[in-house]
C-alpha cells in the first residue's frame, strides 16, 4: 500500500499597491486561487498629487477578508529598507515567495510636457518606476533561492500610457514606459533561472486612479469618458485586470516571460 502524496505547499504572493483598485482586486483573486498573500501599501504616505491615496483602513479591509491568509503591511515602495523588511516578514509568516505583483502607482498630469514640473516627473518616476525596481531588487533574490525558482513570477503593472502617447500625460507615460524597460531587462537577467518577468498594461479601469485622471481634464465630467477609445466601449473592472495578473503569476504562464500583456480592451488610437 503506497502512502498518499503530501499536499503541495500553497503558493505565496507579494502584492504592492494592495489597499485598493487593481492591487486589492489582485489580492482577492490570488487568494481565491489558493495563494497566501502579503498585501503591501504605503497608506497615505506618498507624493501630494492632488488626490487622496489609499488609507490604512483600506488595507485593513482587504486583509479582513481572510486574516489567516493575508498579511497586511504598510510599506512605501520608494524605500528599499521598508521593502526588505516586508519581504523578511513574509518569509517569517509564510516561508517563501513564489509570485510578486508590483501594482503600486500614482497618477499626475493635466499639462503639456513643457508645462510639467520636474518635481512632478520625479514623483511619478519614484513611485511608478523606481518602486518597481526596488520591489524586484527586494523579492527576486528570495525567489531565486526559494524552493521552486522555476515556478516563480515577477509581474509589474504598466499602463497603456507606457506604449501610447496620451494627451497631457507625458510624465506618467514616461514612468510607465520605464516599467516596461525594467521588466524586459529583468527578464534578460533571469535567463536560465526559471523565474520570469512580465509587464501588464491595463487600459482605463474603474479605480480611484481613473477618477483622479479624469479630474486632470476640464472637459471630462465622467471617468467613463476615458474609456471611449477602448473597443469594449466601457471601463474595465479591477477584477478583470486582476484575473490577467493572476494568470501571469501562475506556473503555467512561463511562456509570457519578457512580454507586455496588453489588457486594454482594444485600443482605437
Amino acid at each position: 500500500m503506497t502512502s498518499p502524496e503530501p499536499e503541495p505547499e500553497p503558493r505565496v504572493a507579494f502584492v504592492t499597491g494592495a489597499a485598493r483598485g487593481i492591487g486589492a482586486a489582485t489580492v482577492r483573486e490570488l487568494r481565491r486561487r489558493g495563494y497566501l498573500v502579503t498585501a503591501v501599501d504605503a497608506c497615505d504616505t506618498g507624493p501630494d498629487l492632488g488626490y487622496p491615496l489609499a488609507s490604512r483602513a483600506d488595507l485593513a479591509a482587504v486583509a479582513a477578508l481572510d486574516p489567516e491568509a493575508v498579511l497586511p503591511l504598510v510599506c512605501d515602495v520608494r524605500s528599499p529598507e521598508q521593502l526588505a523588511a516586508a519581504v523578511a516578514a513574509t518569509i517569517e509568516r509564510f516561508g517563501r515567495v513564489d509570485a510578486v505583483v508590483a501594482a503600486a502607482g500614482v497618477i499626475g498630469g493635466g499639462r503639456a510636457l513643457w508645462e510639467t514640473s520636474e518635481t512632478e516627473l520625479r514623483e511619478l518616476l519614484e513611485v511608478n518606476a523606481i518602486g518597481v525596481w526596488n520591489t524586484a531588487a527586494a523579492t527576486v533574490p528570495v525567489m531565486l533561492t526559494g524552493p521552486d525558482p522555476a515556478g516563480c513570477r515577477f509581474v509589474a503593472v504598466a499602463s497603456a500610457a507606457g506604449e501610447r502617447g496620451l494627451f497631457h500625460l507625458s510624465a506618467y507615460g514616461a514612468s510607465k514606459h520605464a516599467v516596461i524597460g525594467i521588466v524586459r531587462g529583468l527578464s534578460a537577467d533571469l535567463a536560465g533561472t526559471g523565474v520570469t518577468a512580465v509587464a501588464v498594461s491595463p487600459g482605463a479601469t474603474r479605480t480611484a486612479m481613473l477618477t483622479a485622471t479624469a479630474a486632470l481634464y476640464d472637459d471630462v465630467d465622467d471617468p467613463a469618458d476615458l474609456a471611449a477609445h477602448q473597443h469594449l466601449h466601457r471601463m474595465l473592472e479591477p477584477e478583470e485586470i486582476a484575473a490577467t495578473l493572476a494568470h501571469c503569476c501562475s506556473v503555467e504562464a512561463a511562456a509570457l516571460n519578457g512580454s507586455v500583456v496588453r489588457a486594454e480592451g482594444g485600443f482605437a488610437s
